[in-house]
């Protein structure tokens, strides 16, 4: 069955960077693109970015462009989400996302000094 989990995510100073990662399994990885979202206290969750299937294109939500950085590693079934300049608004739980209906546990991000 179709699985993801996400990990790297923790407690960040703002101005900060950190790195997650999704591990996915139970599909075709490389046929696929791939999505990042994220979902704050009391607010719906949002699209952060995605990803193409061999990775030529990828789109960020506004919020987040010229910070964060999308990637993935088909060799590995592996999808990132480098994220610089980290602000006390990125603050949310991030969810790997496939296939439309897929999604992993999720990873808690928080930037706070």
């Amino acid at each position: 069955q179709v699985r993801l989990v996400e990990s790297g995510g923790g407690l960040v100073q703002p101005g900060g960077s950190l790195r997650l990662t999704c591990a996915a399994s139970g599909f075709t990885f490389r046929l696929n693109p791939m999505k990042w979202y994220r979902q704050a206290p009391g607010k719906e969750r949002e699209l952060v970015a995605g990803i193409s299937a061999v990775g030529e294109f990828t789109n960020y939500a506004d919020s987040v462009k010229g910070r964060f950085t999308i990637s993935r590693d088909n060799a590995k079934d592996l999808v990132y989400l480098q994220m610089n300049s980290l602000k006390p608004e990125d603050t949310a739980v991030y969810y790997c996302n496939a296939l439309v209906q897929y999604w992993g546990q999720g990873t808690q991000v928080t930037v706070s000094s």
